[in-house]
């Protein structure tokens, strides 16, 4: 009755779609006339329509071959793909929402939102900013809300300054002093009251403490040299 792009024209597709539909099994090979051509019948136009129709309405080929051929109101199948359409829908509508406030506001795209504008004016190095990225994805939301708000008005005091570009081979007695300076620091005392607890800031972390640590200690030793990392371990002991 057609031939393959007259049914591709009939169905608003192409003769590639049609002989893609064979090769998956969705579309039955048709009778051929004596002459060697395929004779493609109103079933046939009937079952493009309907596949694509389905893939229109987002159901995957895989999902459709499932269906088999009799079932022309897959109801499970279309409720599936409404309740995968609203719950994209409602991450959509987050997104969107959490896009509108970032492009207000103008807050960094690496830390949650609102963290990045609770730190915004906070002077941090690009080590220290870096760890903080990390550091949010370590921490409960609670105690990450409590470690940005120390950080609010974070400003380089001297000893920061110094620690920054402390050379891998300073020595000895210039980590000490450093450390104790930094120890004295207004910010570290503030660190010290928002996490009384001996487990500090990772005592609720959502993967444990251990991991959090394990983590971070990966983390410092990437961003820091061995002398700024003495320094650290000098200041907590």
């Amino acid at each position: 009755m057609w031939s393959t792009s007259q049914l591709a024209d009939l169905a608003g597709t192409t003769l590639r779609t049609i002989r893609h539909y064979h090769e998956v099994g969705l579309l039955a090979e048709p009778e051929r006339k004596p002459n060697g051509y395929k004779s493609y019948g109103v079933p046939h136009l009937v079952r493009v329509l309907r596949i694509r129709r389905l893939t229109d309405l987002g159901l995957s080929l895989t999902q459709i071959a499932d269906l088999g051929d009799g079932d022309e109101h897959p109801r499970e199948a279309l409720r599936e793909l409404d309740a995968e359409l609203a719950a994209q829908i409602d991450r959509l509508q987050r997104v969107r929402a959490e896009l509108a406030l970032v492009l207000s506001q103008e807050t960094p795209t690496d830390l949650p939102l609102g963290i990045g504008a609770m730190i915004a004016d906070a002077d941090l190095s690009p080590q220290d900013r870096s760890f903080t990225v990390v550091l949010a994805q370590l921490l409960s939301p609670e105690a990450l809300v409590r470690y940005a708000e120390t950080l609010k008005g974070y400003s380089k005091d001297p000893a920061i300054v110094e620690f920054d570009s402390l050379p891998e081979d300073a020595d000895e007695q210039t980590r000490q002093n450093l450390a104790e300076r930094m120890r004295a620091m207004p910010y570290v005392q503030e660190v010290r009251d928002a996490f009384p607890d001996p487990a500090g800031l990772y005592g609720d972390a959502p993967r444990g403490e251990e991991h959090a640590r394990r983590t971070v200690g990966k983390v410092v030793v990437e961003l820091y040299n061995r002398a700024q990392i003495d320094v650290l371990v000098r200041m907590s002991s």
